[in-house]
């Protein structure tokens, strides 16, 4: 009948049985460990007695592993060797070196400062795992603030309580039009030649930062712009200009990866909309504090 052990042991023990299995040899095993023969003698025997196993044969002369020995020769050095890993990941996790990087951005940041800025961390900080999610850009101070998301790209707003926000970027916007619309070769435009114009515009659950600023253009010119179709996506804002449904003001990194049927025309006294980094004040994920110092170069 097998009885169950409380085993008892440290990761001594394992560097003590070892040396003892590598050399045969308990004066030269004791030797190796820095310590005299009588009281390694005595660690081994607290081992065996700790496992209920015999781990080596021996007599006057000779020292040999039993077979339990044998198979706990393998797992003692594998032990150690995982031992070994993971405080050697411990402590690249802690200097942010390793581990996981989850990063949040908005379309517009994937057009313009994201490709840069993930070469350029994944580079520095190759055993770090970046998970990007895209979400729109209403939504991703909450997402940082709950935890589900460890930085967030996406347009400056408001300060918000318990964020830190690192301005990246400053975009401007400009006009597109289908390429055969009449103000197609225009050198410039302004508000007044698109009031009667259906602008294309994401509503404000979605993208509140860019409707503020295209409204606020139109209202500094004294005039309300005429809404017309309201998509989600950026990428459906270029489709229904390119069809024909409308114009629309959009940031300059968008513009530039536009369609060949869609004409780019630069706004008189442009509106600015700058790109942020946000973190939580309270992020305790050390792989954060890399993307920030990146960021801070890419200014």
């Amino acid at each position: 009948m097998i009885h169950a052990f409380r085993v008892s042991m440290d990761s001594r023990h394992l560097h003590y049985f070892i040396a003892l299995a590598e050399t045969l040899h308990f004066g030269h095993a004791a030797a190796r460990m820095n310590m005299t023969q009588p009281p390694f003698s005595r660690q081994i025997a607290q081992l065996e007695a700790s496992l209920g196993a015999q781990l080596v044969a021996r007599n006057s002369r000779h020292v040999r592993l039993t077979a339990a020995g044998v198979h706990f020769l393998q797992d003692a050095r594998r032990i150690l060797a995982d031992l070994d890993k993971a405080g050697r990941d411990a402590r690249l996790i802690a200097a942010g070196q390793k581990g996981e990087l989850r990063l949040g951005f908005m379309m517009h940041a994937a057009d313009s400062i994201l490709p840069d800025l993930v070469r350029q961390y994944r580079a520095a900080h190759p055993d770090v795992r970046i998970t990007l999610r895209e979400i729109i850009p209403a939504d991703i101070a909450s997402h940082v603030l709950q935890g589900e998301i460890d930085a967030g790209l996406t347009f400056a707003s408001p300060n918000v309580t318990g964020l830190t926000r690192l301005p990246l970027l400053s975009d401007v916007l400009q006009l597109i039009v289908p390429k055969d619309h009449p103000l197609a070769d225009r050198a410039d435009a302004c508000a007044h030649d698109l009031q009667d114009q259906d602008i294309i515009l994401a509503p404000a659950h979605i993208a509140g930062a860019l409707r503020d600023a295209v409204m606020a253009y139109f209202l500094q010119a004294g005039l309300v712009p005429r809404i017309g179709l309201e998509p989600g996506l950026q990428h459906s804002i270029v489709q229904l200009v390119a069809a024909g449904l409308g114009v629309a003001l959009v940031p300059a990194s968008v513009s530039r990866t536009a369609r060949p049927d869609i004409a780019t025309i630069p706004l008189i006294a442009p509106p600015r909309l700058d790109i942020v980094l946000l973190t939580a004040l309270r992020n305790t994920n050390p792989a954060v504090a890399g993307l920030e110092s990146i960021a801070v170069t890419m200014r």
